[in-house]
């Protein structure tokens, strides 16, 4: 059997098939993918506005920096995002709400983890064993030219992920854990190459990671790289091993210093629960994950090299932790950019037959998406058809429609470039490693453009606390000597209470020793629960989208 090391590369790859996607493209991609939805909504349900409540109570100083809280209830340990997002609050406050101010600076974190992930795959295609196969009379791919196309391979394959579309548009901690992981990977991937600034993202990247409530997948992946330094062949790779080692030193006492340390460990232990995760994983990854397995088994000679070696081992890390977690996506979600490193040197090796399915695919379900959105749009401004505005009437009571010619123009643009796009991509230019992972990458930006645009305002209203908010401050006093009681209740609907309406909370004190004089509790609408002892009832208010709860509001009782 042959060893590892010596195994010929299975991609064949000629220099017509590594052209560079143009990088004009390449940036209305990512502009296409990032902007939307950056301006002109509220902090969604459930982490999103959790997350936006705890920074906004530390830029308005109602908790410590040390110890964020919502309602008197201390947050979790992830003390680094709460700090960005509170700064931005702070810095961008005169000119923007705070909601936006918070945003910007993830949507930078989101940026860094695809421009890590280009980088990450480029050095690691640049390596020899990752190299296609010299032909016997020349006109193989260069170098150069080819880890660029893997790259952008890679790029496309990270932005058409399904799992990370939404979570990855939030203001939430596992955004920056997905920045920090996306950075380790570049310094493992580029420390034979940048032998300063590959250890540097080393020693930046894993100490956030644990400041940003991550800490045993922190620990986990620098055991991981240093031991994966340690047997590499280079050596400069091999020198990155004592910053790797000193990285997860960083980190443990960064998470100690943060009191980060906690285990949410929740196992499955039944089929159903194996089969749910399994199901999970496939939409989540989707599709990413089927062509990541192919480059395992194409490549499987070479495993241990370290363009599978290391991406592999990060995703396995990252998958581990989600399964121990119980199937929580926001862990799965770490281990998308690996996925799509691993995605792009499939590239070279798929089969014609297995491109043009990934196509056909794209076309039909992403353009199905898009009319199926207009049609709504549509109908809710037009009334043609009936039928999608009487069913948006019926889950959504009491929205109306707003209509905004920017994002009309936005939609029609965004339409006309994906009709282009299918046109180009169904034409005869079949050459470019990227090619598979075009339509795929555009269906998901597309989809999330019109979402953001034609459908922001009916997203908005169903994902937003906002509706409730306004329908409860009637009967809430306002003013310093008031403030509202709501022990038990979820941390986003105190967030929401506080940073949406300007209230004062207190989630910690029962209501038989509260000092506030109103109190909101979350009740079944199937039956009307008893008012607490010494309070009466005002009103029960119902969000417009929810259908099994209702929101009681209670006054004090008055003495004697």
């Amino acid at each position: 059997m042959p060893r590892p090391d010596l195994t010929p590369s299975p991609a064949l790859v000629a220099q017509s098939a590594v052209q560079r996607l143009p990088r004009l493209a390449l940036l209305l991609f990512c502009a296409a993918y990032v902007l939307p939805g950056l301006f002109g909504r509220d902090p969604w349900r459930n982490a999103d506005i959790t997350a936006f409540g705890y920074m906004a109570s530390l830029a308005q100083g109602h908790s410590p920096w040390w110890a964020p809280s919502l309602g008197g209830l201390p947050g979790d340990a992830a003390l680094l995002p709460y700090w960005i997002g509170a700064a931005a609050i702070r810095l961008l406050g005169p000119w923007l709400d705070a909601a936006t101010a918070a945003r910007l600076p993830f949507a930078l974190l989101l940026v860094l983890a695809l421009v890590m992930t280009w980088y990450s795959s480029y050095h690691l295609a640049r390596t020899e064993a990752a190299r296609p196969l010299p032909f016997a009379f020349g006109g193989e791919a260069d170098p150069v030219d080819y880890a660029r196309a893997i790259a952008d391979g890679a790029l496309l394959a990270l932005m058409a992920t399904l799992g990370l579309l939404q979570l990855g548009h939030e203001t939430t901690p596992e955004l920056a854990q997905l920045a920090c992981v996306a950075t380790w990977l570049y310094a493992l991937a580029a420390s034979p190459f940048r032998p300063v600034r590959a250890p540097l993202a080393a020693l930046l990247a894993l100490p956030a990671l644990a400041a940003s409530g991550a800490p045993s997948i922190a620990m986990a992946l620098g055991l991981a790289g240093t031991l994966t330094s340690l047997r590499s062949q280079q050596a400069h790779a091999r020198r990155m091993a004592a910053a790797c080692a000193a990285a997860t030193v960083l980190a443990a006492g960064t998470a100690s210093l943060l009191g980060a340390w906690h285990l949410r460990l929740d196992p499955p232990d039944a089929a159903d629960d194996l089969y749910g995760l399994l199901r999970q994983l496939l939409w989540f990854t989707w599709p990413t994950l089927p062509l990541a397995a192919w480059t395992v088994w194409r490549w499987r000679r070479q495993w241990r090299r370290r363009h599978v070696s290391v991406p592999l081992g990060m995703a396995a890390i990252a998958l581990l932790a989600s399964t121990a977690m119980g199937g929580v996506d926001r862990a799965l979600m770490l281990a998308l950019p690996a996925l799509a490193v691993l995605t792009a040197f499939a590239l070279p090796t798929l089969q014609r037959s297995t491109g043009a399915a990934i196509d056909w695919f794209s076309v039909f379900f992403f353009s199905l998406a898009a009319i199926a959105i207009w049609v709504v749009y549509l109908s809710l401004h037009t009334g043609v058809p009936a039928q999608p505005a009487a069913n948006v009437a019926k889950l959504a009571p009491g929205f109306e429609p707003a209509f905004s010619g920017l994002s009309l123009l936005l939609a029609l643009a965004g339409s006309a470039a994906w009709v282009a796009l299918v046109v180009w991509r169904t034409g005869r230019n079949r050459h470019p490693l990227w090619k598979s992972m075009v339509l795929p990458a555009s269906g998901v930006a597309l989809g999330w453009l019109l979402l953001m645009t034609l459908w922001l305002p009916l997203l908005d209203y169903a994902r937003s606390e906002r509706p409730l908010v306004q329908r409860v401050a009637p009967h809430l006093p306002r003013g310093a000597a008031h403030c509202v009681a709501m022990p038990g209740a979820p941390l986003a609907r105190i967030a929401a209470i506080e940073q949406l309406g300007g209230y004062t909370v207190d989630a910690v004190a029962p209501p038989e020793r509260t000092r506030c004089s109103h109190l909101l509790r979350q009740e079944p609408r199937s039956g009307a629960a008893p008012a607490p002892a010494g309070w009466e009832l005002v009103a029960r208010i119902r969000r417009p989208t929810e259908r099994s709860e209702l929101t009681a509001i209670y006054r004090r009782r008055p003495a004697g």
